[in-house]
């Protein structure tokens, strides 16, 4: 037999010896998948035959109360992922600085943010008026705090700021992804630094940004239940507020459960789509690497 190419496929030696192929047996998948089976009767059982008033779930389901809420956790959601992002190229951009002193607020700033618990910053920003009775500037105009910083400012400062520590090291990470050749070619045109970011290293740094980005923006949307202590009335805390009245607490945590996994189900799908475009460039040139690969010469 003459051997025409570098790759031998094993079916190909098999039948040269007159083998027979027996597939291999993967046991252990089968009985994995019975287990999970079970598990996911037992759960539908459990839930069928527990006290459950579905009818009180469906009527819920789209109950005024609760579209407000599910309303106001959207709204935040967009306010504070827009103020995290904003934040975190802010200081992402400040903490690679030469200049120490914007490095060092930017190091701060991480620090503080990253190593307090979320509940805590939402529990300061909502009783500020404790230390700061008044906002503004003295002898010009001021306002009584109070006044200010009620649930929805205090749940879209605690949220965005404490967002805007974690997307800086995003950031970071996706500027420190790019190659250092190409910052150096723009300087070498006379590009400026800032414009350098803008046009050459944050587009390119976007298909490392995107995915975790996109993660946090679904971790968002389940962080602003948080702010149920501070009175926010999103979609959890208008349903608890239902069933401190009406009893159904299981009904209205279900209803408050299926429009979290709705939100975030269509987030993810955006988020499929959204990668999908910024990776355009990456899979061309792996299709061009791979034309490459298969005209060389054996």
């Amino acid at each position: 037999m003459t051997v025409t190419s570098s790759r031998i496929d094993a079916g190909d030696l098999a039948q040269v010896a007159g083998l027979r192929i027996v597939p291999k047996r993967f046991y252990g998948r089968w009985v994995a998948a019975a287990l999970i089976v079970a598990v996911l009767i037992w759960l539908g059982v459990a839930f069928a035959k527990g006290d459950i008033a579905w009818p009180v779930v469906a009527q819920f389901f789209t109950a005024p109360a609760i579209l407000s809420g599910l309303t106001n956790t959207l709204i935040m959601t967009v306010c504070a992922m827009a103020l995290g992002i904003v934040l975190g190229v802010v200081f992402a951009i400040m903490y690679m600085s030469p200049n120490p002193v914007l490095r060092g607020v930017a190091l701060f700033y991480i620090w503080f943010f990253r190593g307090t618990p979320l509940l805590l910053q939402l529990l300061i920003w909502f009783n500020l008026a404790l230390v700061f009775p008044t906002i503004g500037i003295p002898g010009l105009f001021s306002w009584r705090t109070i006044d200010i910083i009620g649930p929805f400012m205090a749940t879209l400062l605690g949220l965005g700021m404490n967002q805007g520590a974690y997307t800086a090291e995003v950031v970071r990470g996706g500027i420190l992804s790019v190659d250092t050749g190409q910052t150096e070619a723009a300087k070498a045109i006379g590009m400026t630094r800032l414009t350098t970011l803008r046009r050459i290293v944050l587009p390119q740094a976007m298909r490392v940004i995107i995915p975790p980005v996109g993660n946090e923006v679904i971790s968002m949307v389940k962080l602003t239940s948080v702010a149920s202590v501070i009175q926010y009335a999103e979609i959890l805390r208008n349903a608890q507020t239902i069933y401190y009245a009406n009893a159904r607490v299981i009904e209205l945590l279900i209803v408050a459960a299926g429009w979290y996994l709705l939100v975030v189900t269509l987030l993810q799908i955006g988020q499929y789509f959204l990668e999908r475009h910024f990776s355009k460039g990456r899979g061309v040139r792996r299709k061009v690497k791979r034309a490459a690969a298969q005209e060389e010469p054996a």
